[in-house]
């Protein structure tokens, strides 16, 4: 698809756009089959019939830095300054289950996250905040499972009945394979561990989403938005499908499944791109899964501004262009929301930059009036018509990806892998010869920049976390972290569900790493072939 041989005349994704829209553009669009009431199938104009009347959308800043302490303190900030949910960063040495002490996580501690390798950071990094009155986020995959079991310990430790947390797990290992890479073991096995995760949320943790099926990292990536919805529900797909056949009862997990978008440039395909991907989840889940719950069939997501878009150059820039993103985020009708700082192209973001970012949406909510009206777009002919033909296109990839065997098979065959790379070659190169614009970057530039202050992490921040690493291991019981992990290999060879036998480690003080190597060993670790 040549997505810019005609400049203005098509969105990001490629698709066309007419001068003007009218009537005959949406002629046989059919209230009640496409559309519906807010709060009623096909949830195209919301999930919820009052939506931000009854309840504003969750402002939920991402946060997480240095070690656990630092982190906390950066929490409290952002709930004093208003924000109504926590949304936790971890560092690469978490994302991908290695300790702060192994040679491999040299250099990288607590520099793109929070450092956590044991339940004593977290019970450090969520100190004095009482978690039955907060929903957090958690950004993990690989070990998402052990990183939910350190926060139930941190409850129940708080005397919080697990009934009463709130938040999410991103979880979505799928789109690790195509998109950010932070992946430990094959699909396969990794597709247990998620079903092992809903069966037993579903019992024990019933107000918690296990997972978050997350298209913000494949655009991230440089896919379109066409691209990101059309995969983001073909993985969630297969988490619906695995979890049926691991025997779970389609309505006992679906209600808690949820998703994550990016909002990108293009103002409209972004709207569009919301409202498209409830009307494909519901009818996929009433009619192909067979859901019999309504709250099976809504399309829960949280959004965030694209990061991809924050430039270097002229970084006020950013304000404006984080502040059009949320608003297309709330007209799409978003459940959650997190604007990006504008400093964020340089460092990890600043107080003053997050507090400004949050303010962005602050302003929208209480002072635009936006938010007193239901799907304010609605029946405009241009938004309407773009929503099909959203909807249209991502049921094309569908067909591919089912002929292809499904998404792990597509995945395997490096077909997503590869239809993102093209899609963020083509608009790279449309920067290169100016097709598209981006101001201060290749056009309306000024020159050197004035020096901003950033965040800095303090190295010493490393080894305070190794020494307090070590300092765990000391005074823990070896007896009770060698029969644990011992438990932990016996259960993940039987097939049982291992999050008891997780949550069994974690109160024992084991590690992250040594809980993921004992996974390691017995389920390997996944080797991606290169695609050309």
């Amino acid at each position: 698809m040549a997505l810019y041989q005609e400049k203005g005349l098509k969105t990001l994704s490629g698709l066309p756009v007419k001068l003007v829209y009218q009537r005959d553009d949406v002629d046989d669009l059919d209230y009640e089959r496409d559309l519906g009431d807010p709060g009623h199938y096909p949830f195209t104009r919301g999930v919820h019939e009052t939506m931000y009347r009854g309840r504003l959308w969750t402002m939920r800043q991402f946060a997480g830095f240095g070690t656990a302490e630092e982190t906390n303190e950066r929490f409290r900030y952002l709930l004093a300054q208003g924000q109504t949910g926590l949304s936790v960063a971890f560092d690469f040495p978490t994302l991908l289950g290695y300790d702060s002490d192994d040679p491999r996580s040299q250099g990288e501690v607590g520099r793109v996250g929070v450092a956590v390798d044991t339940l004593a950071d977290m019970e450090r990094l969520f100190e004095g905040i009482p978690l039955d009155q907060v929903s957090t986020s958690f950004t993990i995959n690989s070990s998402a499972q052990i990183i939910f079991a350190m926060y139930l310990v941190v409850a129940e430790k708080q005397g919080v009945p697990w009934e009463k947390v709130r938040g999410t797990v991103q979880n979505d290992i799928l789109k690790e394979y195509t998109a950010q890479k932070t992946y430990i073991y094959p699909p396969e096995p990794s597709l247990r561990i998620i079903t092992d995760m809903f069966a037993f949320a579903s019992k024990h943790a019933p107000a918690f989403n296990t997972i978050s099926i997350s298209g913000y990292h494949i655009r991230e990536a440089g896919s379109t938005a066409v691209q990101e919805l059309a995969f983001t529900l073909a993985d969630g797909f297969t988490y619906v499908e695995r979890g049926m056949a691991a025997g779970l009862p389609v309505d006992l997990f679906a209600p808690r499944l949820s998703f994550f978008f990016d909002v990108h440039n293009d103002f409209f395909e972004e709207i569009a791109k919301f409202r498209a991907a409830r009307r494909i989840w519901a009818r996929a889940m009433r009619e192909r899964y067979g859901a019999k719950d309504p709250r099976s069939w809504k399309f829960r997501v949280h959004a965030q501004t694209a990061g991809v878009t924050l430039t270097a150059q002229q970084m006020e820039n950013n304000i404006a262009r984080v502040t059009w993103q949320a608003l297309a985020a709330i007209l799409g009708g978003t459940q959650s929301l997190h604007t990006n700082s504008m400093d964020e192209a340089l460092a990890l973001p600043t107080e003053r930059a997050v507090r400004v970012a949050l303010r962005t949406q602050q302003v929208l909510a209480y002072e635009s009036g936006i938010p007193r009206v239901v799907d304010p777009l609605g029946g405009s002919y241009y938004v309407e018509s773009l929503t099909r033909q959203m909807e249209e296109a991502a049921q094309a990839y569908f067909d591919r990806i089912e002929a292809m065997g499904g998404m792990v098979a597509a995945i395997e065959k490096g077909f997503i892998q590869k239809e993102i790379a093209d899609a963020s070659y083509q608009y790279q190169r449309a920067l290169l010869t100016g097709d598209e614009k981006i101001v201060g970057v290749n056009s309306w530039t000024t020159g050197e920049e004035a020096p901003v202050p950033l965040l800095h992490i303090d190295p010493a921040l490393e080894e305070k976390q190794i020494r307090r690493l070590k300092e765990v291991k000391a005074r823990r019981s070896e007896k009770e972290v060698a029969r644990s992990l011992k438990e932990l290999k016996r259960v993940a060879r039987s097939g049982e569900n291992m999050m008891p036998a997780i949550l069994d480690c974690v109160r024992a003080y084991c590690t992250l790493q040594e809980m993921d190597d004992v996974l390691r060993e017995t389920f390997g670790v996944y080797e991606e072939d290169i695609i050309i």
